[in-house]
């Protein structure tokens, strides 16, 4: 699971924008894109040397993405090109939108165990990511999540979308494991223990 943050712990604001969450992404002079590829990085990101050698190896391991139909009608599904992966599983009770770019590896499950057993089937060996938000806090509350990723931006929001949804039953973390300090981001990853008794 995983997702840039505030330090309250929010994903957006009440009207889904992210503000400045998103800056550290287009303040470097490292392009993301994957060094086999000549294209530039998609809608031009641009970071730090630190966040670019944490955040790459990252979205060259992941296979499959898992997301919820809001974020995935908020961004028109990145017009059918997953951002990482070479697959998305988005979790709605509505179909495919009709004639939506048809040839996209985007499947529709109405599930959210459902969605993380396809997403797993799809990504084979590679990593499974799921997205923050409702979604991500419905697979962490089910036991889905094995591991929590952040990239927390130096912003307090005071109201927004949570980072885990509405998830009510405190869960245990380990330590981090992953800590690095890119510029106005601090990546950090977290071994997931499971629910608290």
């Amino acid at each position: 699971m995983n997702n840039v943050v505030s330090l309250d712990g929010f994903i957006a604001d009440l009207h889904d924008d992210p503000g400045p969450l998103f800056e550290w992404y287009f303040n470097g002079d490292r392009t993301l894109a994957a060094q086999d590829m000549d294209d530039p990085a998609p809608g031009g990101l641009r970071v730090s040397q630190t966040s670019y050698d944490y955040v790459r190896p990252v979205w060259d391991s992941i296979g499959c993405m898992v997301i919820g139909r809001h974020l995935f009608d908020i961004t028109d599904g990145w017009e059918g090109r997953p951002p990482t992966g070479d697959h998305v599983v988005v979790v709605s009770h509505r179909p495919r939108p009709e004639g939506w770019h048809p040839e996209a590896a985007y499947h529709f499950v109405d599930d959210v165990t459902a969605a993380i057993a396809t997403a797993r089937e799809l990504a084979g060996d590679r990593t499974v990511s799921v997205a923050a938000g409702d979604v991500g806090g419905q697979a962490l509350a089910l036991g889905l999540v094995d591991e929590v990723a952040m990239d927390v931006v130096p912003v307090v929001f005071g109201t927004g979308k949570r980072y885990f949804g509405s998830v009510e039953t405190q869960h245990l973390l380990d330590d981090p494991d992953v800590v690095v300090q890119g510029d106005r981001v601090l990546h950090l990853r977290f071994k997931v223990r499971g629910p608290r008794t």
